[in-house]
């Protein structure tokens, strides 16, 4: 198992220390910058809002974006997994 890096991250002004793999922390903070910009956006579209309604208008907008599954992501990563199931079924047959 590989070992995870803590980081520290801001989703509107709000911080949070989280655990990620090391080389999904620039997919991670890719994320996070659209996400705060798309907060900075909802700001000043509809002001007078508080932080929680512009958090939660983001989440449903990043949610229903069409591609936010990275299928190469999903296949890279389903093709590692076969590769040391692979592996480790060499070991034992061998």
């Amino acid at each position: 198992m590989q070992a995870l890096i803590p980081i520290n991250i801001v989703i509107g002004d709000r911080p949070f220390r989280i655990k990620i793999r090391p080389e999904d922390e620039g997919t991670v903070r890719n994320t996070l910058k659209i996400i705060n910009d798309k907060i900075i956006e909802f700001k000043k579209q509809f002001a007078g809002k508080d932080m929680q309604d512009y958090v939660s208008m983001v989440l449903l907008w990043y949610a229903t974006q069409p591609g936010q599954t990275d299928d190469a992501q999903v296949s890279s990563d389903l093709t590692n997994s076969l590769n040391k199931l692979e592996e480790q079924l060499d070991k034992i047959l061998s």
